[in-house]
This record gives C-alpha cells, structure tokens and sequence, in this order.
C-alpha cells in the first residue's frame, strides 16, 4: 500500500510541476491527448498526425521503464490480472516525454508512439516521439 501511495504521491508531483511551469510560461495549447483530457504545453501528434504548418525535426526522444511483476499481477487461473497501464498513467508519461522535448527548445511532438510489453516475469514500455520546431511562414 505504502508503494502504491508513493507511486501516486511521484505522478502527482509530475502533473503539478508541468501546469505550474505551463501556467508561468503562459503556453497552454490544445493538443491531442490520449483520453481526451489532457492539455500539454506543447502540441502531442500521435501516430498518423502530423502539424498543419512547416516544422524542422529536432531529435526523437524516449522514455521507458521495466519493472517485475508483483504478486497482484501475477496468473490466476492462468489469467492475466493488472497488466498495462491505464490512460492516467499514459498521460503522466506523455507528459514526461513533454518535458524532454522542452529542454530540446521543441514547439511540439510529432509521431508519438507508446509499445507495452510483458512477460511471465516483468513488465515494461516505451513511449517515443520527435521534437520538433515551428518554422516562421
């Protein structure tokens, strides 16, 4: 339980810092978010989007984590139970992936991509997209 509370005290902590720092910056814009609710200060194009308007690649930046399963996520019955991630966890690691485009000086996201995977012992994913920059018309 303790873990779980620290889990949920650590993703909270990211989504506070990324609106305070969009909040000061004065940057909210609409993107496209995975569930429908989440802004990010940059623009999020996820897989088959791209911007309307010209841009320049920057770099594609990548995070991604793997951890063991635990004993709530381990087979019953030979089901599955707890694997993945839900759409609140999605957008804590899209936001995460923001931050890095950021330091990168990025205007937004492009091709944004997110692969899960597991096996009989862990679990794990990763999520990439490429920085990029507007450029004036």
């Amino acid at each position: 339980m303790k873990n779980t509370f620290m889990t949920i005290k650590k993703n909270l902590s990211i989504v506070l810092f990324i609106f305070i720092q969009a909040a000061l910056s004065g940057c909210f814009r609409p993107s496209i978010p995975i569930s429908g609710g989440a802004v990010y200060p940059i623009d999020v194009f996820f897989e088959n989007q791209s911007p309307d308007r010209p841009f320049s690649e920057l770099q594609w930046v990548e995070i991604s984590d793997e951890n063991k399963l635990n004993e709530r996520q381990k087979k019953s019955d030979e089901r599955l139970l707890y694997r993945g991630n839900n759409a609140e966890t999605k957008e804590l690691l899209t936001a995460q992936l923001v931050l890095k485009a950021q330091k990168l000086g990025a205007d937004a996201l492009m091709n944004v991509q997110y692969k899960y995977y597991t096996t009989a012992t862990t679990e794990g994913y990763t999520m990439r997209g490429l920085a990029i920059q507007y450029r004036g018309e």
